[in-house]
């Protein structure tokens, strides 16, 4: 009774406050967000009322089986992006923005932590900054997938978006990686080269490979079926299936083999969208679906947030100076590469900000780095501070970024259910 309770509630939190964004024009998402916040922990979960608010981190934890699979769903989604006819225009470009962009920006924070790591060397460990590079690369697809549904933006910005931010995983998992395996070495004094080089690259390779053979899979049983509903239910068995396969791990010559549930799920996307003839209207079917789930995963990503990293006044500082330079690496990133592909000018002026809001990836990243002891704490407490502020601006900045840009349409006043009746009448 308490986990339905406390779910209808999430849903009903997000749906209301949802309204409130809509008059003062911020994103869904961020209403979503700040809902979580709201009956999270720190505020009604406080009151350790069971079923009426999320009451401790471990509460909101019993509920993760419902954000992997929400992020199964967006990832599949995200994979339609890359249909072959479209990667024809952008592909070459979306590659390069993507790759160039992400190393940018941990390049940039890479230097100024380091920098900083010398000013204050035992509050900043060098381990620390140099992970926290590699996690400044990852770019939640999540939320930008969400302000690009709401407003149903169209155009040469979010044509080129989607695909960059889906490869924004693949770069940051290569970059954190290696960045993780030397900081190892840095803390144990020897260099791993398996867990530096090779086990990155395989687990990329890997991911992408599992993702193709559940898509090839996914066309040739959705062909036995012709209603829509079955059809429906095929590829919600096929994202729950791989959703659960990407999850498993295990060793092979002493070489560690992990998958990406994001870069699985999108090449699931990816393939069933280039090789099965009626994919778009299914995936359209999809998104209706999934719509519900999609806002407990941000609800309860919002009540995840840890509020009591801004107890921490050197959290707070260092957390600046991440957030400064990660934007700035992000932004500059993209107008650098954008201009030097010779994107439309809209892309080269607005790309960089639609690329700031930072979830997911980058907290699985965090979670990875506790494993260094106090210097993995310092990654995680930076990128909670991080991904709290992100994801409070992150949305409505990629909606001023694409208004500017023209693809999202002034909002109309018309609803679903005039729309329904005013059909009726016409009938």
């Amino acid at each position: 009774m308490q986990m339905l309770l406390s779910l209808s509630i999430a849903l009903f939190a997000g749906l209301m406050l949802s309204r409130l964004a809509k008059l003062v024009k911020l994103p869904a998402v961020t209403a979503y967000l700040v809902a979580g916040i709201l009956i999270g922990p720190y505020l009604l979960g406080a009151f350790d009322v069971k079923g009426l608010g999320f009451v401790s981190m471990e509460d909101i934890q019993s509920y993760s089986i419902l954000c992997d699979v929400a992020l199964g769903f967006i990832a599949f989604s995200i994979g339609n992006e890359f249909r072959l006819s479209q990667l024809k225009k952008t592909g070459k470009q979306a590659t390069v923005i993507g790759i160039f962009q992400a190393v940018f920006s941990t390049v940039l924070v890479d230097a100024a932590l380091i920098g900083l790591h010398f000013i204050i060397p035992e509050q900043l460990p060098l381990p620390s900054a140099i992970v926290l590079g590699a996690v400044a690369s990852a770019t939640a697809p999540a939320a930008t997938l969400m302000v690009v549904r709401q407003y149903k933006a169209k155009g040469p910005v979010t044509d080129i978006l989607l695909p960059i931010v889906a490869l924004d995983d693949a770069v940051g998992l290569v970059l954190f990686a290696v960045s993780f395996g030397v900081a190892k070495a840095l803390i144990n004094g020897k260099v791993d080269i398996l867990s530096v080089v090779l086990e990155p690259i395989v687990e990329v390779i890997g991911s992408l490979l599992l993702g193709a053979i559940m898509g090839f899979l996914f066309n040739f049983f959705e062909r036995f079926f012709h209603s829509r509903s079955k059809r429906l239910a095929m590829s919600v068995t096929f994202v729950l299936m791989t959703v659960a396969l990407s999850q498993i791990t295990f060793t092979v010559g002493g070489v560690h083999v992990a998958f990406s549930s994001l870069l699985v799920c999108m090449m699931l996307g990816t393939v069933f969208c280039n090789v099965c003839d009626f994919s778009e209207e299914l995936m359209d079917r999809v998104d209706r679906w999934t719509a519900p789930l999609f806002i407990l995963f941000f609800v309860l990503s919002g009540a995840e947030l840890e509020l009591s990293t801004f107890q921490n006044v050197l959290v707070v500082c260092v957390g600046l100076v991440y957030i400064l330079f990660r934007s700035a690496g992000k932004y500059f990133g993209a107008t650098i590469s954008a201009k030097a592909t010779k994107c439309d000018p809209n892309i080269v002026k607005y790309l960089g900000i639609t690329l700031l809001p930072q979830a997911g990836v980058a907290l699985g990243m965090a979670m990875k780095a506790e494993a260094l002891g106090s210097a993995g704490a310092i990654v995680a407490n930076i990128t909670l501070f991080s991904v709290l502020i992100y994801e409070l601006v992150g949305p409505f900045l990629t909606k001023v970024a694409l208004l500017k840009a023209g693809e999202i349409k002034p909002e109309g006043k018309v609803s679903a259910r005039h729309t329904f009746l005013h059909s009726k009448k016409v009938h």
